[in-house]
């Protein structure tokens, strides 16, 4: 026992501080018959001494191990420093000094040793269970020490140094069993501590299958004095279990194994006990509880909270909109009795005025005739009493012209008979701020409006000089587009869609542009609001007589697609109330703001509609009719100086078409310039127009001025209009081909576009000057007149040609957005205002979707539950499975919402883009919104799969890896909507999401 101790004390003298050196001479001195295992056991310094030894071991080789486990271990040292800490309990260390005789430093493996096991465990990726050959351990020297749980000794004359990464100390000494709490793997000679969480007891060797329990080793064959030994390996439990603290137990260390008790659970590799949430539902050594009821709980409160949200959220728009209906009826109503009052106070003013002269024709007799019988002495009374009564009636008269003029004044205070007449403050309506005086002022304005259009029928501009002197008329910006040989040639195929078009938009004027399918109507359309893309323009436009750039004008222009763009998840007023807010100008008051809102919505006849959903294909909304007047009220509303429309009038039957035309008509009198694509317009719409652009295919001109003149210049051509029919189809039919033209007459359909320049002395190209063959094939193939045209083109250079036209086209689109010049005196709302529009019309969006959401929602759970129950939590592979489908479910469930995102409303951005909105303002608003559903969505997986899965990790983690998975995955989806048609988007993602 002697030489034990002072292994012992050469021991601690290299590990322990110097007053821990002064107490163990201490102690050894006073143990005359000294124990070692008393000493060991009793004196907490030997512990201490060794976890130092053993937690200082990983400079070495943390470099590497973090390489090798950095996406699961963050910090080397500390994680090891955790799993070798035994200072808790050190009952093995105390067994295996007694055991070895104080000879432990010379069986534990150095630095180097442990780096050489590790890396010969790395690089076998944990198949093996022995290493490579080494110093002790080779086909030269192979000693019992070399076996599966065994080691041997360094011998007292070495000095091991336990931090020595390079060399390998000689260990061929005293070969025996690994002690308990250690394990010794095959083909080294050292001894390595089991890590907290496993459990290395002395194997025992099962007779019937030879192997060494619980261990799968076998003692080496021909030596019957090799014992079994302690453990052999230590390794990821995917590897090898064998030295785990087993399911149902725990083990406080390494060589102690407890039964789990009744209201606990513990899972393989437990040093403690986990509590229970409910005591009942553990029994004694459970593996697992059940918390499957909680995920209901869970699930239950969730949509409990949700529904109370959506149901509180709707009351809250419910009542919203009640409250603006009957403030905006209260209003409306308000202002038909004062123009009720008006027309009465009219009435008794005609009747005032015709008592008036009856009476003063009748005094005007009785005076005479007093006059001639009077005395040359009159009464003084008598002329008192004349005189009197003409006071009487002076004063009458003068109120009743000041209650007149103060009713026609100011008609929106009009009060019927019952007006006060005196001074009162005068509140102006544009200054209102509550939503009664905003709805009163802009009903009472449409009201006087309606009486001004009364007295002038005709709604020249003759009639509308007394609208004009009001102060509240705001008058807008004229634009005059003049052109000149304006052309349009496709930059890839060279093909001409316009050719030498030539004339003046007016403004105050409405133009219909007319011609058979292929002319470019649209197309000459899109020139002139600077939209034609992938083309190259020639010619000239001039806007009020300058070179300037139509698309610097884009703010007060008006562009009406001929597909209808409308939001069908909104109301009608609130489309037009977005648009209002977005490209008004930023410092017009509300109140105004609601007065062209209304006067839109009154001119379009929608206030039947006007609290009514729009509508989507798979929700029934408005009438067709109704949802083309909404797409040309989504341009009115921002009042355009020019307003282009591509066949408004298409899908509408007649008494919508004049109730559109004339709502046209009244915004040309406030001087717009309006110009539209129409087809097979009736007489009655045809009369309405002022001018008429007739273009033949090819984009060639035909005809360019007004109505009233059209029908005499195709008659000076010899082309008379038959009776009864409508003179723009038959001049259609004969640009089609379809009807000829009388035989006695020498111009045919082919010429017209050349009389029609030599006309007006306009400049004719050479090619239409060719012959009568050219011109035939140039007007049939569309206007390509250019000799050895498309004929000879071959098929790769016209899809060559095709593919330039698209990238020209994008081009265009791109830098018509990206112009930021501004010649239209507009300041719409910046980027937070317009955040602030669009993020309250996307929250009311999401609300209205409520029910595609939920469906979200329960896929969710329902992938949750699935995948939670199928991919039960294995200790062999800590839920790497249903990890990975997870990570497969919920990216391409969030990634499809994603998608829906932007997919389904990119045509509505592109005409909002279009138009100067921010495109920086709508992003963020989808992105902010979405961020519910980046909250939300891990939640209602979790709720189910961590419940029935119940994995190792706690839900909080779980929840904020979810939650960036979510975040990177919606990221994903919407770059693939704004890059992908939707089709081909959800298709990308699905292959994504199964790689």
């Amino acid at each position: 026992m002697g030489m034990a101790a002072v292994l012992l004390l050469s021991f601690l003298l290299l590990a322990a501080p110097a007053a821990a050196i002064d107490i163990l001479r201490r102690s050894l001195a006073a143990q005359t018959k000294g124990d070692l295992a008393s000493i060991t056991a009793g004196n907490p310094l030997v512990a201490n001494a060794m976890n130092d030894r053993l937690k200082n071991l990983t400079d070495a080789f943390a470099q590497q191990m973090g390489k090798e486990f950095h996406y699961c271990i963050k910090d080397t040292d500390d994680e090891w420093n955790i799993a070798f800490n035994f200072s808790t309990d050190p009952t093995f260390l105390s067994n295996c000094m007694q055991a070895t005789d104080g000879d432990v430093p010379q069986r534990v493996c150095t630095a180097a040793e442990m780096k050489f096991y590790f890396e010969s465990f790395l690089d076998s990726n944990g198949r093996k269970n022995y290493v490579r050959p080494n110093k002790n351990c080779n086909l030269t020297s192979w000693m019992d020490g070399c076996e599966a749980g065994w080691a041997c000794s360094a011998g007292p004359d070495q000095n091991i140094n336990l931090q020595d990464a390079v060399n390998f100390p000689s260990r061929t000494l005293d070969c025996r069993g690994c002690c308990a709490g250690f394990f010794c793997p095959h083909g080294l000679t050292c001894m390595i501590p089991c890590p907290l969480g496993a459990y290395c007891p002395e194997s025992t060797l099962n007779k019937t299958t030879g192997i060494c329990d619980p261990y799968n080793y076998q003692p080496p064959p021909g030596k019957p004095n090799h014992t079994c030994g302690g453990a052999d390996r230590w390794a990821d439990v995917v590897s090898t279990d064998d030295v785990f603290c087993p399911a149902g137990f725990y083990c406080p260390s390494t060589i102690k194994k407890l039964s789990c008790s009744s209201g606990f659970y513990c899972r393989k590799g437990s040093t403690s006990q986990t509590k229970c949430f409910h005591k009942g539902s553990c029994k004694p050594n459970s593996v697992n509880q059940d918390i499957t009821i909680f995920g209901a709980l869970l699930v239950g409160a969730l949509s409990l909270v949700l529904l109370i949200i959506y149901n509180f959220s709707g009351q809250l728009l419910t009542n919203r909109e009640k409250k603006q209906a009957k403030s905006r009826e209260a209003a409306a109503r308000h202002a038909k009795e004062t123009a009720m009052a008006r027309e009465r106070w009219k009435s008794a003013k005609d009747v005032a005025k015709k008592h008036a002269v009856g009476l003063q024709s009748s005094l005007s007799r009785t005076f005479s005739r007093k006059k001639t019988l009077r005395t040359h002495e009159p009464s003084k009374g008598a002329v008192e009493t004349d005189v009197e009564p003409s006071k009487g009636s002076g004063e009458k008269k003068s109120n009743l012209t000041d209650m007149m003029r103060s009713l026609e004044e100011n008609p929106e205070k009009g009060e019927g008979f019952n007006v006060e007449i005196g001074e009162k403050k005068k509140t102006k309506g544009r200054h209102a701020h509550t939503q009664s005086q905003i709805f009163k002022y802009a009903y009472g304005q449409i009201e006087k409006e309606k009486a001004m259009e009364q007295q002038n029928k005709n709604l020249t501009f003759s009639g509308v000089i007394s609208m004009a002197t009001d102060e509240d008329i705001r008058t807008r910006p004229r634009i005059e587009i003049a052109f000149k040989d304006l052309t349009l040639t496709l930059k890839g195929s060279k093909k001409k869609l316009l050719r030498s078009v030539t004339g003046k938009l007016m403004p105050g004027r409405v133009a219909a542009v007319m011609g058979p399918s292929g002319a470019g109507k649209t197309t000459f359309l899109s020139a002139i609001a600077g939209k034609a893309t992938g083309c190259e323009t020639t010619g000239m436009v001039l806007i009020n007589g300058k070179m300037e750039p139509i698309r610097a004008y884009k703010k007060i222009i008006g562009f009406v697609p001929q597909d209808d763009i409308v939001h069908g998840n909104l109301t009608v007023q609130e489309n037009l109330w977005f648009n209002a807010r977005c490209r008004l100008s930023a410092d017009m008051s509300k109140a105004d703001k609601v007065l062209v809102v209304e006067r839109v919505i009154e001119a379009l006849g929608l206030q039947a509609v006007r609290d009514s959903l729009v509508g989507t294909v798979e929700q029934r909304g408005i009438s067709g009719g109704q949802r083309k007047r909404v797409n040309v009220g989504l341009e009115m509303v921002m009042e355009p100086s020019v307003l282009i429309l591509d066949e408004p009038t298409s899908g509408l039957d007649s008494s919508s078409s004049l109730l559109l035309l004339r709502a046209l008509r009244r915004e040309a009198l406030e001087g717009v310039n309006i110009s539209m694509v129409v087809h097979q317009p009736s007489y009655t719409l045809y009369k309405m127009f002022d001018d008429l652009i007739l273009l033949a295919k090819g984009g060639l001109t035909v005809y360019h001025g007004p109505v009233k003149k059209v029908e005499e210049y195709f008659s000076g051509l010899g082309i008379v209009v038959p009776d009864r029919v409508n003179p723009p189809d038959y001049y259609i039919d004969i640009l089609e081909g379809i009807v000829k033209p009388n035989a006695n007459v020498a111009v045919n359909a082919k010429d017209l576009p050349l009389r029609w320049m030599l006309h007006n002395g306009y400049e004719v190209p050479r090619d239409m000057l060719q012959s009568g063959s050219d011109a035939e094939s140039s007007f049939r193939g569309g206007g390509d007149l250019t000799p050895g045209g498309d004929t000879g083109q071959s098929i790769a250079g016209e899809v060559w040609g095709n593919v330039k036209d698209i990238v020209g086209q994008k081009k265009d689109e791109y830098d018509y957005n990206k112009s930021s010049q501004n010649l239209s005196n507009r300041c719409t709302p910046g980027i937070l205002r317009q955040y602030k529009y669009y993020l309250g019309r996307c929250g009311k969006q999401r609300l209205r979707e409520a029910r595609i959401q939920g469906v979200d929602y329960l896929i969710l759970g329902l992938a949750g539950i699935c995948l939670g129950t199928l991919a039960k939590v294995s200790d062999e592979t800590f839920g790497a499975l249903g990890y990975t489908y997870t990570v497969i479910a919920v990216s391409l469930l969030c990634k499809i919402g994603a998608l829906r995102s932007f997919s389904l409303e990119k045509i509505h951005y592109w005409r909002e883009r279009a138009s100067g909105m921010s495109s920086l303002a709508y992003f963020m608003s989808k992105d902010t919104i979405d961020h519910f559903n980046t909250i939300i969505k891990p939640i209602v997986y979790l709720s189910m799969f961590y419940f029935f899965n119940n994995p190792r990790s706690s839900i909080w983690e779980n929840y904020v890896v979810l939650v960036a998975l979510v975040y990177c995955v919606t990221g994903i989806g919407y770059t693939f909507a704004i890059f992908f048609q939707p089709g081909s988007a959800q298709l990308v993602s699905g292959q994504r999401c199964f790689r």
